[in-house]
């Protein structure tokens, strides 16, 4: 027997409306989900590649923690899947949700799609590069662009300055 849960999920799903990975020939850098796993994490494999969320204000998920929600210092965010530079500090800042959080991605260096996965419609962000999803975007955020990009600490590394 079918759950209302799962009879609205199916029915999103084959409208078109769930959140449907996008295709790996749309990224540059493309591996198996054997590769990905070689190199990742467990807890970042479970974010980027299957669109896992750390628990907020531990951002720690599988027995790993990120030390990104409390990073003060001046540099660059990475993905943690392909190395690209996806946010600075100094867009950084503190929203209280428990996620490092961001007005802005570095100019190209993220892309988008709707993500109805909740019974909403919320934005996703991924690694423009190699689709790695780092978390999603919404209308809260502070000036200048009224954005929060709320972001999973595993998804990313940090290279000072």
């Amino acid at each position: 027997m079918l759950s209302r849960r799962s009879l609205l999920t199916t029915s999103l799903a084959a409208a078109g409306f769930g959140a449907l990975p996008a295709r790996a020939e749309d990224f540059e850098i493309t591996l198996t989900s054997a590769e990905w796993k070689a190199k990742l994490t467990p807890a970042q494999y479970a974010v980027l590649r299957e669109e896992a969320t750390e628990r907020a204000f531990s951002n720690s998920l599988k027995g790993e923690t990120s030390p990104l929600l409390k990073e003060a210092r001046e540099g660059t965010y990475l993905c943690a899947g392909c190395d690209l530079p996806v946010y600075a500090s100094a867009t950084k800042y503190d929203s209280g949700t428990g996620w490092p959080s961001f007005y802005a991605a570095i100019d190209g260096a993220v892309g988008t799609k709707d993500d109805f996965s909740l019974f909403g419609r919320r934005t996703e962000v991924h690694c423009r590069r190699c689709g790695g999803h780092l978390g999603h975007i919404f209308d809260d955020g502070p000036e200048p662009t009224g954005k929060r990009h709320c972001i999973n600490g595993l998804a990313m590394t940090f290279a000072p300055t």
